[in-house]
């Protein structure tokens, strides 16, 4: 592994291992099914979120279109219930629009706190 594609420690926001956050489908920044990261990750896809309609609307609207299949790049596309990495800046704007998703904590990268607050993530905990 090259030191651009090098990840972050594997701890979640709890201070625990990190554990997966869906295999089905296939989630993360590497496609591993964890809300790993690391330098190539720009976007910080460190939140796993379980989605909503709502959410899923908000995101297209946004400009991200996480709903529409894309199989060019084995996306199958998402809806409601679905568990998925988000990029954590997307989680928060969904959050101050009043449609934030659910999340797995165990399953939430660490870095996520660089941007989110762990008690607002706990607020949504499952």
């Amino acid at each position: 592994m090259n030191a651009s594609n090098q990840q972050i420690e594997s701890l979640n926001v709890l201070g625990d291992k990190l554990i997966p956050c869906c295999h089905d489908p296939l989630t993360g920044f590497w496609r591993d099914g964890h809300c790993n990261t690391g330098p190539a990750d720009q976007g910080l896809h460190t939140v796993c979120a379980i989605m909503t309609e709502e959410f899923l609307a908000f995101s297209k609207e946004q400009g991200n279109d996480l709903s529409t299949p894309m199989p060019e790049y084995g996306f199958p596309g998402l809806k409601g219930g679905d568990h998925w990495c988000l990029c954590a800046a997307r989680w928060l704007e969904g959050y101050r629009a009043g449609c934030a998703t659910r999340v797995m904590l165990t399953a939430t990268h660490q870095k996520t706190l660089d941007i989110i607050p762990l008690e607002v993530l706990q607020e949504f905990s499952v």
